[in-house]
């Protein structure tokens, strides 16, 4: 019977296994224990969906919440934006980025010093450096013409230690700055130390940054205002998590010597199949149909990405704010609450079955698997580790094992293959992420493309942010008397809790504070000298 279980036949396997020829991809959902009856019965949903995926590559307005396009599938096909203002703006903006980076390799645009141009620091967050981080670690290699460091965060110590790896090499750095709005903290903090870490050093930043950001936006204007090399226009129809293909992730790729025009062509192939086929042949929609089976339409179960590729270690964090961003949502379209959602995390494969694998086989069984396959191990030929293997068979054999030993003890998994990470198809991976993110949105009735969350967060700790300013003037004016969270939450009609974090973060980062414990937090006393 194990047996039985843990290989669902031959005939099953033939008939859910996708595969696009000319692409070299495929797509295996047979481990997934759904049965032809679920598939009919979400037909008139498939249909819905595809019907919104054409209105929104037609131009509906899909993100009513900011009235906005949707526009990221146009980028690697111009001809489908719906205006030819728009198509021109698509192809004139990947030409520019072509020649600025061309300009840049040959030293035409270099530093304040003349010393052509080696490295790169890429200042963003979330969808503005998720993007390029996954494009950067899985396409670029030691020959690259550009390497590149991140300020993905406004963690001082972080930033540190990435200008102490870039140390003398920051007069040769060019900097790309990028915020849509340009009032996103964490990377105009992150500009902020960038600018006083070449002021320290002697260096006009201006003559090494560049921005990338909507036009008139608070960055926009300061880049201007400062003369920095270029500013690149985010359009607005565009969103982080779906910006990779944008300026946004094209930019530093093309800088780092990535095929960008091979990476829209291969993303261009994928969206055109599943944009044509029916659902059975379908990987999009059949991708976004194994998700709603595994979670019930209700997001139940969590989905562990498992690429067999170093280089794609970050494809699942690069997921994580697709999907998640995407399918987390409180409402549905109509008002209704439904707290819609699928979790997402991985690491890569075989790594992980040293790690959470026992949980994943033999623990609770609340997720489903999508194993990675790159067919080809490496370029040239392999050693043998031992007698008959070399280390790339060991890399299919664990694959397939732990595929095997999920299956035999009834956990779902699917199976996507590509020959090998090439910029083409790392485009067709993204594409059928993002058009499988699209479509399961459709067939849970939610809008993928607002993000309320995000929003919610960012003004509690804007709130924090004012609190702790008149946390610490409170304490400054209380001329050197010991003072509790209590006594300065009185003093300010505020929640003790969050005048106490205020306090401790004072205390641990101002050499003029002090705290000394109490029996609880509510006896911790703080002053400054």
């Amino acid at each position: 019977m194990t047996e039985a279980i843990a290989n669902p036949g031959w005939e099953r396997f033939q008939k859910y296994f996708v595969r696009y020829e000319d692409l070299g991809f495929s797509l295996d959902i047979s481990r997934m224990q759904f049965d032809e009856a679920f598939l009919q019965s979400m037909e008139p949903q498939c249909a819905r969906a595809f019907e919104a995926m054409q209105k929104l590559e037609a131009g509906e307005i899909a993100n009513p919440d900011e009235n906005r396009m949707v526009g990221h599938y146009w980028l690697r096909a111009a001809a489908l934006a719906p205006t030819p203002e728009l198509q021109k703006q698509i192809t004139d903006e990947i030409a520019d980025i072509v020649n600025f980076a061309a300009e840049v390799h040959s030293g035409k645009i270099a530093s304040a010093g003349g010393a052509p141009f080696s490295h790169l620091l890429l200042v963003g967050i979330g969808g503005s450096a998720l993007g390029p981080q996954l494009v950067s670690d899985a396409l670029t290699g030691p020959d690259a013409p550009m390497d590149v460091t991140f300020f993905d965060n406004t963690d001082p110590d972080g930033m540190d230690r990435d200008l102490a790896r870039i140390g003398d090499r920051l007069s040769e750095t060019l900097t790309l700055v990028i915020s849509k709005s340009g009032g996103t903290k964490e990377t105009r903090n992150g500009m902020l130390e960038a600018e006083h870490a070449y002021r320290r050093a002697g260096l006009d930043f201006a003559r090494h940054a560049v921005a990338v950001t909507g036009p008139g936006s608070k960055l926009d204007n300061h880049a201007e205002g400062q003369g920095w090399i270029r500013r690149f226009p985010m359009s607005d129809w565009i969103g982080g998590r779906t910006s990779v293909m944008s300026v946004v992730g094209l930019l530093p790729a093309a800088l780092q010597g990535v095929d960008i025009e091979a990476f829209l062509a291969g993303a261009g192939a994928m969206d055109a199949k599943t944009r044509a086929l029916p659902t059975a042949e379908n990987a999009a929609m059949l991708l976004a149909l194994m998700w709603h089976h595994a979670g019930n339409g209700k997001g139940e179960k969590d989905m562990v990405v498992l690429p067999y590729k170093d280089c794609l270690v970050l494809f699942s964090k690069y997921l994580q704010q697709l999907v998640m961003e995407s399918l987390g949502k409180e409402l549905d379209l109509d008002g209704k609450t439904v707290h819609q959602g699928i979790a997402v995390y991985g690491n890569k494969g075989s790594t992980d079955q040293h790690a959470y694998v026992q949980q994943l086989r033999d623990g609770v069984n609340n997720f489903f698997a999508v194993f990675l396959e790159i067919r080809r191990g490496r370029e040239g030929e392999s050693m043998e580790v031992e007698e008959g293997a070399a280390t790339g068979d060991y890399l299919q054999g664990f694959l397939r094992g732990t595929r095997t030993a999920l299956t035999g003890n009834r956990r779902e998994s699917i199976t996507i293959s590509v020959p090998e990470v090439n910029a083409t198809t790392l485009g067709q991976l993204i594409a059928l992420f993002e058009r499988a993110v699209t479509f399961y949105a459709s067939l849970v009735h939610i809008n993928a493309y607002h993000q309320p969350g995000v929003e919610a967060g960012k003004k509690a700790a804007g709130d924090f942010l004012t609190l702790l300013n008149e946390v610490r003037a409170r304490l400054a004016a209380s001329g050197g008397t010991a003072r509790t969270a209590g006594e300065i939450a009185g003093d300010l009609g505020a929640d003790p809790e969050q005048v106490f974090h205020a306090l401790n973060h004072i205390a641990a980062n101002d050499d003029s504070a002090t705290r000394a414990p109490g029996d609880s937090p509510a006896k911790d006393v703080f002053q400054v000298a």
